[in-house]
């Protein structure tokens, strides 16, 4: 039976992550009324319009079949251009991933697939090679080199929908636009039908997650046919079932996809290779269905195709003529136009590897790496791994060639080098004497609108750490790292920092989360969460912009959960920021097993160090000790005249760090002195009880 078609095609079926059990489709988004609204803005007139290219599209498809015989085939290519929508997140995906994405997306359409042949018997000589060839764009829209992919950076990549796509596109005459992005409106991808797209250029092309491109780097094989179901859509297929959403409805055996071959079904989300559901075996094997084990197209369906790309609805039957793939480059011999590169990171501690991969184009016949400060220091592999020895910031050279001639990229700043041990504790970060963050020792990254120097408030001292935060930014994460330091011999870690933050609204609920590394970052543990809603708020709500107003509306938090794995000379700290469109937010005076920055120093002529914390102490209070060498010491309690109070230690103390539980429930508010005395050495601290 036939179906009048519905307006827009769906997203892409759900692909179980095992074959050994049916795992649930995700939601198809056919018909979506909010994606719909978002190309006709609920105008009837353009809903009209809308059905009348559908209708007008599918009358030419029918007369394009009846037509058709297998001497008409030609091989069609399409130029493709993959438009990476990212918050320097997991779905900034690799060239590579895209390369192989393209990879299976050919082998599904030309019968490459290796697994073809293994479809079910009665269904083996249907199994179509659609003659349809899609190639990486080598030249933009202007006639620049590319390698047809692009990357934009935005938030709007945690949405996928049309504001996602109106950031870039290229002429939908030229190429078939895809864009990748941290979620597609709630779905692995989708598109719509060209008769959807007829007069709606601006959100023609194909929206996927990140996860399901290729099989390779955040994918993986079980979703790697995600965009060749999509393109089917893209070019006027339906599902195997018919034009709905929902597979398994006995209802389905009425609806048809228009395709004769493709046996009428209520549709599959499990692999049911015997299943029988409208009187005969269905196609479960087939890409337009929504189980698991797809193989095929049916030689049915890529007449379908192939009559849309004869069509001129939505610009179809301009993709694949020779002036346009001339205009995007896919006919020329590869020449080479850039040379690029990446790392599989920009830092490592001393001793650690990084992976360079040279990923420029077209047509590299040779190529030389010149690494300063590693091992090796040239080489001419694709992919070198090369290892640090020495701290410090190196740069990379690469230079390619083909028969023409040569091209270099150099970046100056492309490793850094972290120390391992790093710093010696204690560490009393209050960010003076930096003229940016750039010239600290910590690095700031993750997004837009990074941590940044200022001036504008500071808990003591005339610096702090800012970051700005609007509605705009709700979603966005950002990140302030330290340096390594050397905690190998700390008995105990114990951080400390200031914080100012404000909401806009009640509502608001931004998080401030504190990670540590003991292998250079290479993995993070979460220590603490401090909330918009209650602990890390403390100047209330505020519409403007927020600006700390005195020492009041600074808070203090202390993390003392850092257990003995992390005591290494690769100790790191992170602290992330999740906006959730609140106000700005400030750090200060980041402490690791010292005291807050701004309380005296301890005085005096001995060999060890004392720090109380927290300074200022209210109910609970400790001591660490910090000595260079180990031997006989009495540490006792004095009154701020000198006078001894109590002997809190007396006997041998071991080199480096302990810490010790300090009394002071038994003190009156004041100020008070510890004293560390060894031999005719002291060492004596001021500190403050609330």
């Amino acid at each position: 039976m036939t179906r009048t078609l519905t307006l827009t095609s769906c997203l892409l079926f759900a692909v179980a992550l095992s074959t050994a059990q049916d795992t649930p489709p995700f939601n198809c988004l056919a018909n979506d009324l909010d994606l719909l609204s978002q190309l006709h803005a609920n105008d009837p007139e353009a809903m009209a319009r809308m059905a009348a290219d559908e209708a007008e599209l599918e009358a030419f498809t029918q007369q394009f079949v009846e037509g058709w015989s297998e001497g008409q085939r030609d091989q069609h290519v399409i130029s493709v251009v993959f438009h990476v929508i990212h918050d320097n997140g997991p779905e900034n995906i690799s060239d590579e991933q895209i390369i192989d994405c393209m990879r299976v997306l050919n082998e599904d359409f030309n019968r490459e697939n290796s697994n073809w042949q293994n479809v079910k018997p009665e269904f083996l000589p249907l199994v179509a090679d659609v003659g349809i060839e899609f190639r990486l764009a080598r030249k933009d829209p202007q006639g620049s080199c590319t390698n047809g992919i692009t990357r934009t950076e935005s938030i709007l990549t945690y949405e996928g929908e049309q504001s996602m796509k109106s950031l870039i596109q290229w002429p939908r005459s030229r190429y078939m636009n895809v864009w990748v992005s941290a979620a597609a409106g709630g779905a692995a991808g989708y598109t719509n039908y060209p008769g959807a797209f007829n007069n709606f250029p601006q959100g023609d092309g194909i929206v996927v997650k990140h996860d399901y491109i290729g099989s390779i780097g955040t994918s993986s094989v079980q979703r790697s046919h995600v965009l060749t179901h999509e393109v089917g859509h893209w070019l006027n297929l339906r599902h195997v079932w018919g034009n709905s959403n929902e597979p398994g409805l006995a209802s389905n055996c009425d609806m048809d996809d228009n395709v004769t071959d493709t046996p009428n079904t209520i549709g599959w989300t499990g692999c049911a290779l015997n299943g029988v559901t409208c009187g005969s075996l269905d196609n479960v094997e087939n890409f337009m269905d929504y189980a698991y084990c797809y193989k095929m197209f049916t030689v049915g369906q890529g007449v379908r195709m192939l009559a849309a790309l004869n069509a001129n609805t939505a610009q179809r039957s301009t993709l694949w003529q020779n002036q346009t793939l001339e205009l995007t480059g896919v006919l020329d011999e590869p020449l080479l136009c850039m040379a690029a590169l990446t790392s599989s990171t920009n830092e490592v501690c001393e001793g650690g590897s990084v992976t360079f991969t040279d990923v420029s184009y077209h047509g590299v016949q040779s190529r030389t790496w010149d690494l300063p400060g590693g091992t090796p220091s040239t080489s001419t592999d694709p992919q070198p791994v090369v290892t640090y020895a020495q701290a410090g910031v190196y740069p990379v050279t690469l230079t390619v060639s083909d028969a023409t001639g040569s091209m270099s990229v150099t970046m100056d700043q492309a490793i850094t080098v972290l120390s391992e041990p790093g710093a010696p504790p204690p560490i009393m970060e209050g960010f003076e004497g930096y003229s940016d963050l750039a010239a600290s020792p910590w690095a700031i990254g993750g997004g837009q609108n990074e941590f940044a120097l200022s001036n504008i408030a500071a808990y003591s001292g005339d610096n702090s750490v800012r970051k700005v935060n609007t509605s705009a930014m709700d979603g966005t994460r950002t990140n302030l790292i330290s340096e390594t330091y050397d905690m190998s011999d700390a008995v105990a870690i114990s951080i400390s920092f200031r914080h100012a933050y404000a909401q806009r609204n009640s509502a608001n609920d931004d998080r401030l989360r504190i990670y540590v590394s003991g292998n250079c970052g290479d993995t993070w543990s979460l220590r603490k969460q401090l909330r918009g809603i209650n602990d890390l708020n403390t100047g209330g709500t505020m519409g403007g912009v927020f600006v700390p107003n005195g020492p009041d509306q600074w808070g203090h938090t202390e993390i003392t959960n850092v257990s003995n794995l992390y005591h290494t000379g690769s100790f790191r700290l992170r602290f992330e920021f999740e906006s959730d469109g609140g106000n700005y937010l400030y750090l200060d005076d980041i402490n690791i097993n010292g005291m807050p920055v701004g309380v005296d120093e301890p005085t005096g002529t001995g060999s060890g160090v004392i720090r109380v914390f927290p300074n200022p102490a209210e109910g609970l209070a400790q001591v660490l000790l910090t000595l260079t060498e180990s031997g006989p010491g009495r540490l006792s309690l004095l009154d701020v005249l000198g006078r001894e109070m109590a002997v809190l230690h007396e006997g041998t103390l071991p080199a480096g760090s302990r810490t010790m539980d300090l009394p002071i429930s038994m003190l009156q508010s004041g100020v008070y002195l510890l004293r560390l005395q060894q031999g005719e050495q002291s060492t004596v601290v001021r500190f403050v009880v609330k």
